[in-house]
């Protein structure tokens, strides 16, 4: 299998996916899967409440992706131009240069068991210290299943909470932070389970009373990492060297780094690529944000997810740390027959190995969006995307979106009303 689809941008959807059952190995089960499956509303009916219909979004695939020197195709799902083409085309380029590493943390998440309004704060704590051992005991037998698959606790630990705003009286907590090891779910039900079980245990062993019982989505123990590293003479164009685009993408981080508002954008950039992976794989993309922008913040000031530097012989280096709670169970993934043939063709291995791709994607989703703005800007590439849509939402249909296409980026106009000209003076001609 590779994932290097010389040409792949240009073939028709029915195209794609001969190549891909050709050269990618899919199976014809799944190419029915993609050519005619429509999420039921009876399914849709299960998954979630109120149902009146479904909704479609783009399934489109990420190609020339080499990680850990391994080709692989990444699905991803996303209404937003530019975005999958970015990732194809700056693929390309760091496969040029040796392709990407990345790797993932054990799956790991934190549940919490909330003791509210604490009088002595220090006495509650010491005896849940105390007590760890029997919690942590009674926390193992909650999921038998996943102990046989090789997860469970992990550990566990106190932690005293204060509620200090300004003009309202101060309220201690006593925070059970306990450590599950999920292996391949996201968690959140494994964990509030193990919550709702500990919580009783920590109030007979307190004599306080418990709270909130809940995971986090700050998945800070599980955290995955991906970098590349590029010669400047790769990312030349035809006005700027290497080593100027290099210092542009540098620059443009290290604004990132300075300025929150920046950093906002950056990141947005980044989430774009892997909330697509996590949208593909029926994953909670909300979750994987949440937890990603707050960590983030951990330092008290908000930062951008990626880091870019030259190094001292002029290469670009290029990396992302990010807490990603990816799973390959449960939830939509059992019942969206579209979510788990997208996890075949991406060939996942476990929920480690998509969140490391998904890393993966973001750094490269990110490298595509700096390279723009250090050299043409963003909007050139973009809006040569957005014509498609422009041209599409004035009635343009099959060979006419290119011609239109072509007049809007030549006009540099990619309004409604010129499109329509566009289209009418194109259809009177034909």
């Amino acid at each position: 299998m590779t994932s290097r689809i010389s040409g792949f941008y240009k073939l028709s959807p029915t195209d794609r996916r001969a190549a891909l059952v050709s050269q990618a190995g899919m199976s014809e089960e799944d190419l029915d899967i993609y050519q005619d499956y429509v999420l039921d509303e009876s399914t849709a009916g299960a998954m979630v409440e109120n149902v009146i219909s479904t909704f479609a979004l783009p399934n489109g695939l990420a190609v020339n992706m080499l990680i850990n020197g391994e080709d692989r195709l990444v699905p991803m799902v996303v209404e937003e131009p530019s975005v999958v083409a970015a990732v194809s085309n700056m693929a390309r380029l760091t496969r040029t240069a040796g392709g990407l590493t990345a790797s993932s943390d054990q799956s790991v998440m934190i549940g919490q068991v909330q003791i509210t309004d604490v009088q002595d704060w220090q006495t509650t704590k010491a005896r849940l210290i105390a007590h760890l051992g029997e919690l942590t005991e009674i926390a193992q037998t909650v999921h038998p299943r996943l102990l046989k698959r090789g997860g469970g606790i992990r550990g566990m630990n106190v932690r005293h909470v204060v509620y200090d705003e300004t003009g309202y009286p101060t309220e201690h907590m006593i925070i059970l932070h306990f450590l599950l090891d999920c292996v391949d779910a996201m968690g959140a039900n494994m964990i509030n389970t193990v919550a709702e079980r500990l919580a009783p245990h920590i109030e007979r062993i307190t004599g306080e009373r418990v709270g909130l019982r809940i995971l986090s989505n700050l998945a800070s123990e599980r955290l995955s990492r991906a970098s590349c590293r590029i010669p400047a003479r790769l990312l030349a164009t035809d006005s700027m060297s290497g080593e100027e685009v290099a210092e542009g993408i540098a620059s443009a981080w290290r604004f990132a780094w300075a300025d929150p508002y920046r950093a906002t954008t950056h990141n947005k950039g980044v989430m774009n690529g892997i909330d697509a992976v996590a949208i593909a794989t029926g994953n909670d993309w909300r979750a994987i944000e949440a937890g990603a922008h707050a960590w983030c913040a951990r330092d008290g000031v908000y930062r951008p997810m990626t880091t870019w530097r030259v190094a001292d012989n002029g290469d670009l280096l290029g990396s992302i740390t990010v807490p990603l709670q990816f799973g390959t169970v449960g939830g939509p993934i059992r019942v969206h027959k579209k979510a788990q043939a997208n996890l075949r063709l991406m060939k996942a291995k476990n929920a480690r190995d998509v969140a490391a791709v998904a890393a993966a994607v973001g750094l490269v989703q990110n490298l595509g969006a700096l390279r723009a703005l250090a050299t043409d800007g963003i909007q050139a590439g973009h809006m040569r995307m957005h014509a498609r849509s422009v041209a599409m939402s004035v009635g343009a249909k099959g060979p006419e979106i290119p011609h239109v296409v072509v007049a809007l980026c030549e006009a540099k106009d990619f309004s409604s009303v010129f499109a329509s000209k566009v289209l009418d003076a194109l259809r009177e001609n034909t």
